[in-house]
């Protein structure tokens, strides 16, 4: 029986190199790989030169896209490496894995509800350092053999056992019985799961046989299941085992990958530790380590770092000093990190934060050519893309949009509408000084974001039709009326007018039976939209009427909100007035200003909050609807002797407002409130202290130290003098005795 076996780590440069090289000096008539059957009719675009890794095979069920598996492959993927050379010299391929139609079904019968990482390779467990020791061997044997080894690096102790040697298929020999001695050690601890896969794989291998010779790239677990003795026992059940499993209709399709995404720490359990560390190793065959710090170097300089090539040297000598001192033939990622933290960290982390980032785990984000089998919405978010002049990068990077342009228009009308369907793939910040001609925006993809395209494909086939029928869903299904107004604001972003009607229509409909705080919260999406949605040249009716009954609606029922509340329900009422009073401010509408000053009115009544009641006058104030008189009068009572302690400061901090303008520019309330703190006795005090505290903390510290300059020049009273004469007394004998000046 013509069969060789290439048992290999998943994601390792060192057996992808070795695969090609054993290919080269033995090629097989036909190439089997471990990866799902019924992807095969993708196997062909993996060998197009349009394709960059990392990528994966996706599978996910018909009309349940959240139901999905992914094979991810990189450069370094042995499987990856194995596939292409096949497709370059003409050599049969497939895979022979269980099909995906079967794995998600199973999960999907299960109800695992497992994270798509977990799921995204059937080999894959989770990583070794969080398992028992036979489950640590199972998720990854080969990085245990290093380990025995005196390799922390698998694929260090790859390259010195094999690559430096050239005995490529001796030792995938070996690597096989190593593998059989384990499995046969751990007996019991292979998955059913496992040994239906392996059936499954042992019929493909027997079909692939009756044509010529059989090369067969597998994870190494699988291997002692695959060899020729195995595949003539068990001839006769293989059938059985994988006849009648149950399957979904599934969808498959090759979406890019990030080399984050193939990292142990994203939750992917056949993950590694350092994919820019391995694309390094595959792409270099000599002087690894000088080539590695040399580029660490260069990206320190190109931040502004320290790093000259002197340090590189030292930095080189170190890591093999390191590697000398720990029994290890070379310098692996563990000495060549520690000797970047010594020559170039220095005191700080940034450095070695930075590289890990862009170095050792890196964001390469794949690409996939035009005729990959894709969903319409993804089809036409590829044409958007490329329209105008966008680029899905796993980087982070800014992007500023003048809106009176129509390319930055679309770009931003694209934004918010991939947002509404759930892909933040940019998420808007604020513009500096650009006024409502701009937006600012932060870009970074996330290969995540693919599956969500997928998911948002059951609302339409373009992402037009798809964010219409998003918005329309989620109008439908909007638990309160300030969603409402915020998805109608994101739907006139979105450019979207016919869902905007939508959700108009449905705000007016739950207006009507809506309570006092939902009003309130509504007011400020719908004050921008009527302030700036023609400045902005989307269209839309006047919302200023929709304003106007929304507000009236709230003044009248704002008082009897904000009768007998608790601390808790007034400061969050508190919060809703201070959004809804900014609200009617920014559209400055004068029908919607006088509701709301006469609701303001209403508040300053017995029975309100204290805080809402102190606000409310503050308010009024600063519109200028009370005079200085009016509101000292209102102070005065407010601070009357036999008023308890913690209500009168409740209604202080509603009254001093957010930014402390009130004492800042009202000369005869400072005079005011200080006579009334130098009143209460120690127990009160005490208690109206900490609100006094916060009140007066949320003022610029300028904004304080001009108020201490202000009370220090206010007249005391006599007996206010002596008491403060007689604390000093006491206090300066402790004071000079810390500061060491006593002389006594």
């Amino acid at each position: 029986m013509n069969l060789q076996l290439y048992p290999v780590r998943h994601h390792g440069p060192g057996s992808a190199r070795s695969v090609v090289r054993a290919l080269d000096a033995n090629p097989p008539a036909s190439l089997l790989i471990e990866g799902p059957v019924d992807a095969d009719s993708l196997i062909p675009f993996l060998g197009d030169a349009a394709l960059t890794p990392p990528v994966a095979v996706m599978a996910h069920v018909q009309g349940r896209p959240e139901r999905s598996v992914f094979y991810p492959l990189a450069e370094f993927s042995p499987e990856f490496a194995a596939i292409r050379w096949a497709l370059a010299r003409g050599v049969p391929v497939a895979f022979m894995d269980l099909p995906a139609s079967v794995t998600l079904a199973g999960s999907e019968a299960d109800d695992l509800g497992a994270p798509e990482e977990t799921a995204a390779d059937p080999d894959a467990a989770a990583p070794a350092t969080d398992l028992t020791s036979a489950e640590a061997v199972r998720a990854d044997p080969l990085a245990l053999l290093a380990h025995a080894a005196g390799y922390s690096d698998f694929e260090r102790w790859w390259d010195a056992l094999v690559e430096s040697r050239g005995e490529g298929e001796a030792v995938f020999s070996a690597i096989a019985e190593v593998m059989t001695a384990v499995r046969e050690a751990e007996d019991g601890h292979t998955s059913g799961q496992d040994l239906i896969r392996e059936a499954q794989m042992r019929q493909t291998i027997r079909a692939a046989l009756k044509k010529g010779s059989v090369a067969v790239v597998c994870g190494a677990w699988h291997s002692p299941a695959l060899t020729p003795e195995m595949l003539a026992r068990e001839a006769k059940a293989d059938p059985a085992r994988v006849k009648g499993l149950p399957k979904a209709k599934v969808a498959l399709t090759i979406t890019p990958w990030t080399h984050g995404r193939l990292t142990q720490a994203s939750g992917y359990g056949a993950g590694v530790t350092s994919p820019g560390w391995y694309a390094h190793l595959y792409g270099t065959s000599t002087q690894v380590s000088e080539r590695w710090l040399t580029r660490s170097a260069r990206l320190l300089r190109a931040r502004g770092l320290d790093a000259s090539s002197a340090q590189v040297i030292d930095a080189v000598r170190l890591a093999d000093a390191l590697a000398t001192l720990r029994g290890r033939h070379l310098a692996g990622l563990d000495e060549l990190t520690d000797a970047t933290r010594a020559v170039f960290a220095w005191d700080s982390d940034t450095p070695l934060r930075l590289l890990t980032e862009e170095l050792f785990v890196g964001e390469a984000l794949g690409a996939v050519p035009p005729g990959v089998p894709a969903v319409p919405l993804e089809q036409d978010l590829a044409a958007t893309l490329t329209r105008l002049r966008l680029k899905r990068d796993p980087t982070t990077r800014d992007m500023t949009l003048d809106l009176r342009e129509d390319a930055s228009l679309s770009r931003s009308h694209l934004f918010h509408r991939l947002n509404l369907l759930r892909v933040p793939w940019a998420k808007q910040s604020a513009a500096r000084g650009a006024g409502t001609f701009k937006e600012a925006w932060t870009l970074r993809w996330d290969p995540e974001f693919s599956v969500r395209i997928v998911e948002a494909s059951r609302y339409g086939n373009t992402l037009v039709r798809a964010a219409h029928g998003a918005a329309l869903a989620q109008a439908r299904q909007a638990p309160d009326l300030e969603t409402l107004s915020r998805l109608l604001e994101l739907t006139r972003l979105c450019g979207l007018p016919g869902a905007a009607d939508f959700t108009l229509a449905r705000l007016n409909a739950r207006a009507a039976d809506a309570d006092t705080a939902a009003l309130l919260l509504a007011l400020a999406p719908l004050a921008r939209l009527a302030r700036y949605g023609d400045v902005r040249q989307r269209e839309g009716d006047d919302l200023r009427p929709v304003f106007r009954t929304l507000v009236t609606r709230a003044a009248a029922g704002l008082p009897n909100a904000a009768h007998g509340l608790g601390e808790a329900a007034a400061q969050t009422l508190y919060s809703q007035v201070a959004q809804a009073d900014a609200a009617v401010r920014l559209l400055d509408d004068p029908d919607a200003s006088g509701e709301w000053s006469a609701a303001l009115h209403a508040l300053d009544a017995e029975g309100t909050a204290p805080l809402l009641r102190g606000d409310a006058v503050n308010r009024l104030r600063d519109r200028g609807i009370l005079n200085a008189q009016q509101v000292q009068a209102r102070l005065a009572a407010a601070l009357a002797p036999g008023s308890p302690p913690l209500n009168v400061a409740a209604w202080l901090v509603g009254f001093i407002g957010e930014d402390g303008q009130t004492l800042r520019h009202d000369p005869a309330v400072l005079p005011l409130l200080d006579a009334w703190v130098v009143t209460l006795d120690g127990e009160a005090f005490t208690e109206v202290l900490p609100p006094l505290r916060r009140a007066l903390a949320q003022l610029e510290p300028h904004a304080r130290r001009n108020l201490g300059e202000a009370l220090r020049g206010l007249e005391k009273p006599d007996t206010v003098k002596a008491v403060n004469d007689d604390l000093g007394a006491q206090v300066v004998p402790v004071v000079l005795r810390l500061l060491g000046a006593d002389k006594s």
